[in-house]
């Protein structure tokens, strides 16, 4: 009996094959070549030279950012200085009603002393309240601040490392996220970004690794667009310095 159902399975198997020999050849056929039985070679491993040389100037990569993020919904200010950027946050907070804000603990937000610019808004510093479900506080934030660690010019992204003073849930949940990018950390290419993840050494790489390229977009099978429904509907960058 065990033989019998080896001798079956085997010549389905073989069957099998048949079927998979004579597909593959008519997609060659149809092709006009013959079947490759070996796999191509690569000897190029990562982005060419000529890729990795590649860098805009500082006001290019202003102009390239600014038109990529704004192609996808998002929305970009240009400041000169920091005190420019808590004025902005603050008057969007004053212009859109918002009453909860939550922004990362991080020092450079330290020094914009939001809580004294924004007296109509309560404002909480992640994670510095051991009592609270700061993963439910962010959720009915109406603003998220958070800092960028990198920015991409090429493709319009912004990177926002996640780690215990700094939570994922500031820049994923809140209506309304604003993200403060240094112009130093605005880099021309998405491979300069990670390659700095890669030199760091695997022990070393953060909780997590956020690219955001304006607001939350989600599509049904009939592609019908809606903004908002995975994350903020509202993404503001504000490039500094």
């Amino acid at each position: 009996m065990a033989d019998a159902h080896k001798e079956w399975l085997e010549k389905l198997e073989s069957e099998s094959r048949a079927k998979q020999e004579q597909f593959m050849n008519n997609i060659s056929a149809r092709l006009g070549h013959p079947r490759m039985t070996a796999k191509p070679q690569h000897p190029f491993r990562g982005a060419p030279d000529f890729w990795k040389a590649f860098e805009w100037p500082l006001e290019e990569r202003i102009g390239q950012f600014t038109s990529n993020f704004l192609s996808v919904g998002g929305h970009v200010a240009r400041l000169e200085t920091m005190d420019e950027a808590k004025r902005f946050i603050a008057e969007k907070a004053e212009e859109m009603g918002a009453k909860y804000v939550i922004r990362q603990n991080e020092p450079e937000l330290d020094a914009l002393d939001l809580e004294g610019a924004m007296p109509a808004s309560r404002v909480s510093v992640w994670n510095t309240d051991p009592e609270q479900h700061w993963r439910a506080r962010a959720a009915e934030a109406d603003f998220g601040v958070v800092i960028a660690d990198h920015a991409v010019a090429y493709t319009g992204s912004v990177t926002v490392l996640s780690a215990e003073n700094k939570g994922r849930s500031v820049s994923l949940l809140p209506t309304v996220l604003m993200i403060v990018i240094p112009i130093e950390r605005l880099q021309t290419r998405l491979g300069e970004v990670l390659a700095t993840f890669d030199e760091a050494g695997r022990d070393k790489l953060p909780a997590g690794i956020h690219f955001i390229s304006g607001p939350s977009r989600s599509s049904d099978i009939e592609n019908d667009l809606t903004i908002g429904v995975h994350g903020p509907g509202i993404v503001y960058a504000l490039l500094v310095g």
